[in-house]
């Protein structure tokens, strides 16, 4: 179990790798899924088409969706897009940068479904053996057939159980001829991708590095401050719920049986203070807020006016803790305050 928590920590801690295992793993999936298909053209000039082509699409299609829903960074594109713009301006240019590399993830398992696929050849054999020129492999001393007979008998070239023209054309040589083809669409598929990924990967960082440096710098920041306010909530509510709890007990104790009357227990002083220093630390984690209404205008002026991204000292008090004006911050975030201009006027004694 703790190697298992280790290993869910470093694939968090760790995302773009964990994305990209998780690429993988889908690459890999959609190889074993074509490979465990059963293919069954229909074998009719009326339905081989639409069932090739949308063997050779319809997949593609899914697997991308899926790259899409098992990627993370999709839900903090959208919160950023959709966020009001407060005190921080959005950058189309993180954004189109944040949508890319999601892109570039999610079209992995659908380009290994295509190029698998064409490599194969019996989706691109069942699409277009009716509509394809064989008439080299047609057997010259059987009378001509017409058109439409042509193109149901060659509907039927990719069902050899249920083929009867053998003596009108060789199947095998019809077989081998369409899927030529289609291993030839595969390959000039996998150039093509490859060229593009090329272009994307190497040639783009080099004619824009600073904008490149500084959408990357700023979509990692945006992943990352996500993070850091999630784990921030949880050990606030964590705090929240410790600190509510023991409250509600010392409460009901102090109903039942009056703080007098309770018995004192000596030689506990170490203990009580490992108590209080783990109290403290609780306290420490509410970070000033104690209240459901405050807590409820964080998380809404989170959301409504985030700071802006500029880093000054913080004023704390006495006791070392910074304190949060929740009040304060709401009015600042859904109010400008009018700058009040005085008139002064000089009077000469001359």
């Amino acid at each position: 179990m703790d190697k298992f928590r280790i290993m869910v920590q470093f694939l968090q801690a760790n995302q773009e790798s964990f994305m990209n295992g998780i690429c993988g793993i889908m690459a890999l999936a959609s190889a074993q899924m074509y490979s465990s298909f059963e293919f069954t053209c229909p074998c009719l000039p009326d339905y081989n088409y639409a069932y090739g082509i949308g063997i050779l699409i319809v997949p593609p299609i899914w697997f991308f969706l899926l790259g899409y829903v098992l990627n993370n960074n999709i839900s903090v594109l959208t919160e950023e897009w959709k966020r009001p713009v407060g005190k921080r301006r959005k950058d189309p240019a993180v954004l189109r940068y944040m949508f890319s590399s999601m892109t570039q993830r999610a079209l992995i398992a659908p380009a290994v479904w295509v190029a698998v696929t064409l490599m194969d050849g019996k989706s691109f054999l069942c699409a277009f053996s009716a509509t394809a020129d064989l008439s080299e492999f047609l057997n010259e001393s059987y009378p001509i057939l017409s058109k439409k007979e042509l193109v149901k008998f060659q509907a039927r070239i990719p069902c050899k159980d249920v083929f009867d023209g053998h003596e009108i054309i060789s199947i095998d040589a019809a077989t081998r001829y369409i899927r030529c083809f289609s291993q030839a669409c595969g390959w000039s598929f996998l150039m093509v991708i490859t060229i593009v990924a090329f272009l994307i990967r190497a040639i783009r960082p080099c004619f824009t590095q600073a904008a490149f440096l500084k959408t990357k710098y700023w979509s990692h920041y945006i992943d990352t401050e996500r993070k850091l306010f999630d784990e921030t909530c949880k050990e606030h509510a964590k705090g929240f719920a410790k600190v509510c709890i023991q409250q509600y007990f010392e409460s009901v104790s102090g109903e039942i049986v009056p703080q007098s009357q309770l018995p004192t227990k000596k030689g506990k002083g170490k203990k009580d203070d490992d108590d209080g220093e783990k109290q403290k630390s609780d306290e420490e984690k509410l970070l000033g807020i104690r209240k459901e209404e405050d807590m409820n205008k964080v998380l809404w002026n989170w959301h409504l006016c985030k700071p802006a991204l500029m880093l000054t000292k913080r004023a704390e008090d006495m006791n070392g803790h910074a304190h949060l004006d929740t009040l304060s911050l709401s009015k600042e975030c859904n109010h400008h305050t009018p700058v009040k201009t005085t008139a002064v006027a000089y009077y000469s004694k001359v």
